[in-house]
């Protein structure tokens, strides 16, 4: 069975685990080993957590199946908008359903807190999620690169899925 569970502050260090894991897995096709080291720091470390929930309004959920973590999915409240920061699983869970039954609790979440929209960034070299997203409803609305440092770029699609 399938459960979200809120990452608390005592939390994040296994948060932090959970997605070096699975970062080193899943981008190594698409991202140098440097790129990934760089990002996870940047963006998955302890402090880097610890700052977006401070300031940056995130929340984390882990995917949970028999009480495992099996993945994990971050949120941001924009004004205008829900921002899906990041959504992974284990390469071992992957193809089951998994993300769709994780895009519903997101959805649920979005709707609580009255958003008309979620927004998300996707590497536009990863074909299999940007398929996802498109079959879950998700529209390409712009395509954007952005210089995060040390040399390295993200170069993604903004896509959107309307609640409304």
């Amino acid at each position: 069975m399938i459960n979200f569970k809120k990452v608390e502050i005592q939390d994040i260090k296994s948060l932090t685990q959970l997605a070096s894991e699975i970062w080193h897995e899943y981008w190594t096709v698409i991202l140098t080993p440097e790129q990934i080291d760089y990002m996870i720091e940047n963006f998955q470390s302890e402090s880097a957590i610890k700052n977006q929930y401070d300031n940056e309004n995130y929340t984390y959920y882990f995917i949970q199946e028999n009480e495992e973590n099996i993945g994990y999915f971050g949120i941001s409240e924009k004004k205008d908008y829900m921002f899906l920061s990041k959504l992974y699983i284990k390469s071992t869970h992957r193809r089951r359903g998994i993300g769709a039954k994780a895009f519903e609790k997101i959805k649920q979440i979005a709707k609580e807190k009255s958003y008309k929209s979620i927004q998300l960034t996707v590497n536009k070299y990863n074909k299999n999620t940007i398929a996802a997203y498109e079959k879950w409803g998700f529209k390409t609305i712009d395509s954007v690169v952005t210089d995060i440092g040390e040399g390295f770029v993200m170069d993604d699609y903004i896509m959107e899925y309307s609640l409304i």
